[in-house]
């Protein structure tokens, strides 16, 4: 027995042994303190002297929040989530890491919330890899000059005012003029243009986007987008963290050299968002109570969408940001704000909207500051002086509405501004090839039109289009394909449509 114990106690030394020198150091240093205030979805953290900004910090309850104010005691927190088990001595610990989603492929065709969890019920998303949602934007040298359209299939906006692959175009007005209906058209307008689609909702009612979601699956965009989704019931840091979420994915996809269209509605929502976090951090409001930091808040996150060179990956992001005024006042803090941020904005006009017009684009005010350089040479040349055209007609119409005799040659202006007018209307989710706008504006500014009834316009419009593709298909296809307008095709264009209207 006393051999057998020897033996056994030289086994335990060697096991021993063995342990220690395989002994692998898993015990880490983690920087640790406690909750001393919560509420309104922030906590101040004292103990943890070590943390910086925008670090992600765990609670014992599992919830998260991010580092958003430090001062020489104590942190202040922004919490992601539900705050109502979080009392006075909760553990917090330091993580290192800065606030980051996962990203990939597969997140194309689903509803995700503000940290990129799936929220559509269809399961979980294998991510291909985390990008941190504040990410510093490309530099001048990797970028290179917007000069691919971004066709948006709404006839106003690609005639006067186009937008480019890697442009911020700002859709701007009041509530009810139609804003997140141009945005959704020209995500419907990406079908089978290899252009990758981010729906951003901050601070929506939830039924608003269910609606929103069901448009893009009815007309099958759902199977390119991905709809980040932060509602109005969800806290504060959550609506004002979803767009950099949203845009770490856009970045993900512009880095593999695809082309993303993102679409933030709204940054007003956003920025108020941010104002209740920071008055509860204690930061002194400035104008029309906005902290003073807020420009950068947008101009952080839309100077992200740019159009990359090709030794930086050669994809692009395009931003259409979407700002809700009050009475149409862009001359506020927020609108004036984004405005100078953007490449350019799109003006709705309550007045425009409530006549008819839809969409209704205010044409003196809207600009794109890209300009001709974002549209095709076949585009450029059919909608020539429509802008010009359109301008003076409105003013021309607002000088004579008190003249009961008035000559030919205004009488003709005046038809052809109505004529314009009419046509520039455009239903919902029925955006336009590049052929249909460009055999439309060739027939309206050769006057093919003028002997049309105004009130029959839209119908003629449509009859033309669709008797040209059925008679004619390869005037379409020549646009499509050279994408340019030459006098022969013009002529042939006219023809057609003057055939159409003797047919009628």
């Amino acid at each position: 027995m006393k051999g057998l114990s020897a033996i056994s106690s030289d086994e335990i030394i060697s096991i021993l042994r063995e342990e220690i020198e395989n002994y692998d150091m898993v015990c880490r240093d983690r920087e640790t303190g406690f909750v001393v205030s919560v509420g309104d979805g922030i906590a101040t953290v004292y103990g943890i002297d070590h943390a910086m900004y925008g670090e992600i910090i765990t609670l014992e309850t599992g919830l998260k929040g991010m580092v958003q104010d430090i001062r020489q005691n104590e942190i202040s927190c922004i919490l992601f989530g539900d705050d109502s088990d979080i009392k006075e001595g909760t553990k917090a610990a330091r993580t290192g890491k800065r606030a980051g989603v996962p990203v990939g492929e597969k997140y194309i065709g689903r509803i995700v919330d503000a940290l990129g969890a799936p929220i559509d019920g269809l399961g979980g998303i294998e991510a291909d890899d985390y990008r941190p949602v504040e990410q510093e934007a490309p530099g001048i040298v990797e970028r290179r000059s917007v000069s691919v359209p971004l066709e948006t299939g709404i006839l106003s906006i690609d005639s006067m005012f186009p937008i480019g692959r890697g442009q911020r175009e700002l859709i701007i007005g009041d509530r009810q003029t139609g804003k997140t209906s141009i945005a959704v058209d020209t995500i419907l307008n990406q079908k089978g243009k290899d252009v990758i689609c981010i729906y951003v909702a901050i601070g929506q009612k939830a039924s608003t986007v269910a609606q929103l979601v069901n448009t893009l699956r009815s007309y099958g965009a759902l199977d390119y987008t991905t709809v980040f989704c932060s509602t109005a019931s969800e806290c504060a840091p959550l609506q004002y963290i979803v767009p950099y979420s949203a845009t770490a994915l856009a970045e993900y996809f512009m880095y593999q050299g695809k082309d993303v269209l993102i679409v933030y509605d709204d940054l007003s929502k956003h920025a108020v968002a941010y104002r209740a976090i920071s008055l509860l951090l204690g930061r002194s409001p400035g104008r029309e109570a906005y902290p003073g930091d807020v420009f950068y808040l947008h101009s952080r996150l839309l100077e992200r969408s740019s159009r990359l060179s090709e030794e930086a990956g050669g994809g692009s992001i395009t931003a259409l940001p979407v700002i809700e005024t009050q009475a149409g006042n862009v001359s506020a803090y927020i609108p004036t704000n984004v405005i100078s941020i953007t490449d350019g904005q799109i003006f709705l006009e309550s007045d425009l909207f409530n006549a008819g017009m839809r969409p209704a684009v205010n044409v003196g005010l809207s600009v794109s500051r890209v300009g001709g350089a974002a549209q095709t040479k076949a585009m450029k040349k059919a909608s020539g002086s429509v802008r010009i055209d359109l301008a003076q007609a409105r003013e021309m119409e607002s000088f004579t509405q008190f003249s009961s005799d008035l000559d030919d040659a205004t009488k003709m202006q005046l038809k052809y501004g109505a004529c314009l007018t009419e046509l520039l209307k455009q239903p919902l989710c029925r955006p336009l090839s590049l052929s249909e706008q460009v055999i439309t504006l060739c027939a309206a500014t050769h006057k093919a039109m003028l002997d049309v009834d105004t009130k029959d316009i839209k119908e003629f419009q449509m009859g033309m289009l669709r008797y040209i593709e059925k008679k004619y298909p390869e005037i379409g296809k020549e646009i499509e394909e050279k994408q340019a307008l030459d006098d022969e095709l013009t002529d042939r264009i006219i023809k057609a449509a003057e055939e159409y209207k003797e047919n009628r």
